[in-house]
C-alpha cells in the first residue's frame, strides 16, 4: 500500500513553489519528500518539519541552524541546501535530491564490504567532514543513514540537523545529542562536542563497512553507552580473520577512547586513510568479508563493490601529513615479519673474498652513481598548513633553506601558515636549494553590497562579483518591495566579511492578502472572488463526494481566511455531489430502532411527535419513503404517535 497517498501534503504546493510529489523518508524532527520546484522545473528533496515541533522555538532553530551551516559548506560531497521558508504550520528546507540509496541500505543488502568498497565510500565523507571542521562546525550525528549514495556513485553527507559550532558542548537543553551506536565516550559523559567526535563515529562506521556489524551492539541504549564508556572498540580482524592489519590500526585510531589519541579532526584521518589505501595490495583491498551477503563470484567482478569503476570522484580537501603521535599511537603491536629461511651451505673462504672484493665494487660504482643521479637531491618535505617556523625547520632537517616568502589571501588556510611551496612537496630539489613559501593572510575582507529591492537573481550576481557567496533565502510578506525582490540581507549592506562568506536573503512574497472562503460557491463565482482578491486560481483535475452540489467547490488550499501573498496560486476541487444513499423502512418500527438504523445508512433523525405522539414509541411515517435514494448526511423526519 502506498503510504503516501495518506499524507496530507502530498500534492499540495508549499509556499506557491514546491509541489510536494512523494514522500521519501519519516524522522523523528521532519519528513522528507521529493518535491518539484515549479518556477525552476526542478526537482529537490523537501525537508518539512512536524507541524508538532515547529510551535517549539528550540526545534525550529535547530532547524533552521541545519539550512544556515550547510549552506556556508559549498563542497561536492555535501548535500546542498537552496531555500528555507514556511508556509503556515509547515517550515521547510529546500534541499538538492540526490536518486539513490543510504549506505545503511548498502550495508543491509550486502552485508560487510570489501575493504576498496569501504575506503571509497569513507574518503568523499570525510572530505565533507573535514570542509566542515575546517569551517569551524561539528556534524556531531554521523551514522550510515546519513551517508547518501548516489545512482552514479556521487557521495554525500546529509542531516546536518544536528550540526553546532566546535565551541559549543551541549544541547540547549544539556541532552546528550546523536544515535547511541556511533556516539564518542566524551558525548556520552560530559556532552562535549569537537571534530573529534565525528572521527570517532568514522571509525565505527569503518568497522561496521568492515565487519557488517556494530562493534558495541545490545537491546538496550544504556548497555551501548556503557560499552562506550568502559570497552574499546576491537579491530575488526576479531571479526573478519586475515583482514589487513592497515585497516585495524585505521579503526583504532579512530575511535580511541582517548580524544586525544585520535587525529584532530576528518582530513587527519582522511591522510591516514590515503596512506592504509596506498600500503595495501589489491588482493588486500578486494578480500572478499565472510559476512558479506552477495555471492563471491559477484563482488570479486565489480572492485568497488558498491561506487562504479567510472566514477570520478571530485578531490577531497589538500592535507598536510598528521602527527606522528597519531600514526604512532596504537594498542596492539604490528604482526612480526617471518624470518626468512637461513642458508646452510658454507661457502669456502676463497668464494667468501672474491664475494666481498666483488661487492666492494659494486658499491663503490653504485655509490657514485647514485651521487651524480640522486645524491644531490633530496624531496621537498609537506609543508602545508604549518607556520612559517616550523616550515623553515622541516626545511632545514631535510637540508634546505627557505628562498622567498610570499603572501596570499586564502579561505581555507588558516592566516600565518602555509598554502603552498615551490617546490611543491614531493618534488626533487638539489640539496641546500631553496624553496619559496606563501603564507596565508587568512580569508580577504570585503563589503556586502546594497542589493535591497534587486531581483534575487541579480541579487546573487553582485553578492558574487564582490566575492561573497548567496546563503539561506527566507521569505516575508511586503506590502513596499515587490514580489521577487530582496527586502534585505543578513549581514547587512556595508558590512565586512570574509571573501566566500554566504549571505542570507530575505526576499519578499508580495503583499499579504486574506484567502477568501469559496467552498460551496459555484466555480466561476469562486474564480472571480479569488482573482479580486489578487491570487490565482487553478482547478484540480480530482473530483470528491460532499455535501455540495456537483460543480460546486468542495474544498480549496489553502484554506479560507488563512494568509497568503498576492499572486499565490489557490487549488480549488470541485464537487460530485452528495453520495445518494438508500433509505430504510421504519414504519412500524421503534423510535430507539428507527433512529439507529437511520443513523447506520448516513442520515440525520429528526423527530415530529405533534401533540399526539407526545408519549408514543411506535414510528407512523417517515419525510422519504422507503426505498428512495437521498443525500448522504442529510436529514429524514420520521413522525410518532
Amino acid at each position: 500500500m502506498d503510504t503516501t497517498l495518506q499524507d496530507p501534503l502530498v500534492g499540495q504546493v508549499l509556499d506557491g513553489r514546491y509541489r510536494v510529489d512523494a514522500r521519501i523518508a519519516v524522522g523523528g524532527m521532519a519528513t522528507v519528500y521529493r518535491a518539484l520546484d515549479v518556477r525552476l522545473d526542478r526537482v529537490l528533496a523537501l525537508k518539512v518539519m512536524h507541524p508538532a515541533l515547529a510551535a517549539d522555538g528550540s526545534f525550529v532553530e535547530r532547524f533552521i541552524r541545519e539550512a544556515k551551516s550547510v549552506a556556508r559548506l559549498a563542497h561536492p560531497n555535501v548535500v546542498q541546501v537552496f531555500d528555507q521558508g514556511t508556509d503556515g504550520p509547515y517550515v521547510y528546507l529546500a534541499m538538492e535530491y540526490i536518486a539513490g540509496c543510504t549506505l545503511r541500505d548498502v550495508l543491509r543488502e550486502r552485508g560487510a564490504l570489501q575493504p576498496r568498497a569501504a575506503l571509497d565510500i569513507l574518503e568523499p565523507v570525510l572530505a565533507a567532514l573535514g570542509a566542515a571542521h575546517r569551517a569551524g562546525f561539528v556534524h556531531r550525528d554521523m551514522k550510515p543513514e546519513n551517508v547518501l549514495i548516489g545512482d552514479d556513485g556521487r557521495v554525500k553527507v546529509a542531516d546536518f540537523g544536528l550540526v553546532r559550532s566546535v565551541n559549543t558542548v551541549t544541547s540547549s537543553t544539556g541532552a546528550v545529542l546523536g544515535t547511541v551506536a556511533y556516539l564518542a565516550p566524551e558525548q556520552v559523559e560530559n556532552g562535549a562536542a569537537d571534530p573529534r567526535v565525528d572521527v570517532y563515529a568514522c571509525g565505527v562506521v569503518l568497522y561496521e563497512m568492515l565487519t557488517g556489524e556494530k562493534p558495541h551492539d545490545s537491546d538496550s541504549p544504556a548497555v551501548i553507552l556503557y560499552k562506550h564508556l568502559h570497552e574499546d572498540v576491537p579491530p575488526p580482524s576479531a571479526a573478519v580473520p586475515g583482514l589487513a592489519y592497515e585497516l585495524d590500526e585505521l579503526v583504532v585510531h579512530g575511535t580511541a577512547r582517548d580524544p586525544g589519541a585520535r587525529p584532530y579532526d576528518a582530513v587527519a584521518l582522511l591522510a591516514l586513510v590515503r596512506r592504509a589505501r596506498a600500503a595495501l595490495r589489491d588482493d588486500q583491498l578486494d578480500a572478499v568479508p565472510p559476512q558479506a551477503l552477495a555471492p563471491a563470484h559477484d563482488i570479486a567482478e565489480d572492485r568497488t563493490s558498491v561506487i562504479p569503476r567510472s566514477l570520478t570522484v571530485p578531490a577531497p580537501l589538500p592535507v598536510d601529513e598528521p602527527d606522528d603521535r597519531v600514526l604512532t599511537t596504537s594498542r596492539f603491536e604490528a604482526p612480526p615479519v617471518p624470518e626468512g629461511r637461513r642458508g646452510t651451505r658454507r661457502r669456502s673462504r676463497r668464494g667468501m673474498v672474491t664475494l666481498v672484493v666483488a661487492v666492494l665494487l659494486l658499491l663503490g660504482a653504485g655509490t657514485g652513481i647514485w651521487y651524480i643521479n640522486s645524491g644531490q637531491f633530496t624531496k621537498v618535505p609537506p609543508l602545508l598548513s604549518k607556520t612559517e617556523a616550523q616550515a623553515s625547520a622541516r626545511l632545514k632537517d631535510a637540508g634546505l633553506d627557505i628562498g622567498k616568502v610570499e603572501h596570499a589571501y586564502s579561505d581555507t588556510v588558516r592566516r600565518g601558515t602555509v598554502i603552498s611551496s615551490d617546490p611543491a612537496a614531493g618534488q626533487r630539489i638539489r640539496s641546500n636549494d631553496s624553496v619559496t613559501l606563501t603564507i596565508s593572510d587568512g580569508p580577504e575582507s570585503v563589503g556586502v553590497p546594497d542589493v535591497q529591492g534587486r531581483t534575487q537573481a541579480r541579487a546573487r550576481e553582485l553578492l558574487k562579483s564582490a566575492g561573497l557567496e548567496p546563503g539561506m533565502v527566507t521569505r516575508e510578506f511586503s506590502d513596499d518591495v515587490p514580489r521577487g525582490s530582496v527586502i534585505s540581507t543578513d549581514p547587512g549592506a556595508g558590512s565586512k566579511r570574509h571573501a566566500g562568506t554566504a549571505i542570507a536573503l530575505v526576499v519578499s512574497k508580495g503583499s499579504q492578502v486574506d484567502v477568501p472562503d469559496v467552498t460551496g460557491d459555484d466555480l466561476d463565482e469562486a474564480r472571480q472572488e479569488l482573482q479580486d482578491a489578487g491570487l490565482k486560481v487553478t482547478v484540480s483535475a480530482t473530483e470528491v463526494t460532499s455535501e455540495y452540489d456537483q460543480g460546486q467547490v468542495a474544498r480549496q488550499t489553502p484554506a479560507g481566511d488563512a494568509k497568503a501573498a498576492e499572486g499565490d496560486t489557490v487549488t480549488l476541487t470541485l464537487s460530485k455531489g452528495p453520495e445518494m444513499v438508500e433509505v430504510p423502512n421504519v414504519v412500524g418500527a421503534s423510535v430507539d430502532d428507527a433512529t439507529k438504523l437511520l443513523k447506520q445508512s448516513g442520515f440525520e433523525v429528526k423527530e415530529d411527535r405533534g401533540l399526539l405522539g407526545l408519549f408514543g414509541d411506535t414510528v407512523k411515517g417517515q419525510s422519504v419513503d422507503a426505498g428512495q435514494q437521498a443525500p448522504k448526511g442529510s436529514t429524514i423526519t420520521i413522525t410518532i404517535r
